[in-house]
């Protein structure tokens, strides 16, 4: 009962932080030492679990999805998308500085955890650290071209694809995504309205991008373990951007129900904020919450370490034993 509780928490630190455009849920996953577990179990769902099914019924099928841990995490991350969307509106609205300083600091020192990671880095690691970095960055300027599709339902699936895949890479927001397709407003808007049509589409879009990305991801982690995790570290860093509290929007385009699709920003000083847009810059604060979220991720990552250490001093164990 524990450990379903805590990972339904985790599911609902996950919901919240997608919620938020320019944060990540995989972000929340990886801090919590979850990720590794949810990629390989996502992957299980496919073929291999009709044949679980047919050799052993309902409790052979129940161990291959790994139940036991997926359903509470779902369960936390779909109460807290549909809790936590009206807060999020409104703190977007009132309160965007206090908001991304608070993420900005989760964000950073989550790099910090990840890059821990490593125990074998080697200087050829750099590539797919540069390669996650460009990859952040030049992501969100692609987003614009889903419009283009035409047909909405099609654009409603691919976005659910593309947001369901950023989903499981730390560092790379599906929600901030879907703000650069154009789709954010209204995928908000059809969940906290129930509008099942709307759900459908995106859902099945989801489900397309979950599972084939789960399965690229499980076969990197297996195979090119060390330089997958540079990889999520470059996309981390290459985040951190979208949620500098203190920028000015210069390059957008409306999309097609007329919404503001934003495309570059501005990065400036709280001292420069405050002159160019006649807004507070709030500098204590953000500052505080910056240091708050930096603390909160330093911690989990500390209360994380002891098991990942015995789980891989386990398996290396169980490697030896086997040879």
């Amino acid at each position: 009962m524990k450990r379903h509780l805590g990972i339904f928490l985790r599911g609902a630190g996950m919901g919240a932080a997608d919620a938020v455009p320019g944060v990540s849920g995989g972000t929340i996953a990886f801090v919590t030492g979850i990720y590794e577990e949810l990629i390989h179990s996502i992957k299980q769902f496919g073929p291999s679990a009709f044949v679980a099914w047919r050799r052993g019924g309902l409790p052979l099928l129940a161990t291959h999805l790994n139940l036991t841990f997926v359903l509470p995490l779902l369960a936390g991350i779909a109460i807290s998308l549909v809790s936590v969307a009206h807060l999020v509106v409104w703190l977007m609205e009132d309160f965007p500085q206090l908001l991304d300083g608070f993420f900005f600091g989760l964000v950073a020192a989550s790099a910090l955890v990840v890059s821990r990671h490593p125990a074998d880095w080697r200087w050829w690691h750099l590539l797919p650290l540069a390669a996650g970095l460009l990859l952040a960055h030049g992501l969100p300027s692609l987003m614009p071209l889903v419009t283009q599709l035409g047909n909405p339902d099609l654009v409603l699936v691919v976005g659910g694809a593309i947001a369901i895949s950023a989903l499981l890479l730390p560092g790379v927001s599906g929600s901030f995504l879907l703000l650069t397709m154009g789709l954010y407003g209204t995928v908000m808007q059809g969940i906290r309205g129930f509008d099942l049509g709307l759900i459908g589409l995106f859902g099945a879009g989801c489900l397309i991008g979950l599972f084939g990305f789960s399965r690229l991801l499980s076969w990197l982690l297996r195979h090119y373990h060390t330089a997958t995790l540079q990889l999520l570290v470059g996309f981390i860093i290459g985040s951190l951007p979208v949620l500098w509290p203190w920028r000015e929007l210069v390059r957008y385009q409306l999309g097609p129900e007329g919404q503001m699709i934003p495309l570059d920003y501005r990065y400036l000083t709280p001292a420069d904020f405050a002159e160019l847009t006649g807004d507070p810059a709030r500098l204590p604060a953000v500052v505080a919450l910056m240091l708050a979220g930096a603390a909160l991720v330093l911690l989990i990552g500390r209360a994380n370490r002891p098991a990942t250490s015995r789980n891989r001093d386990g398996a290396d164990k169980e490697e030896g034993s086997n040879a």
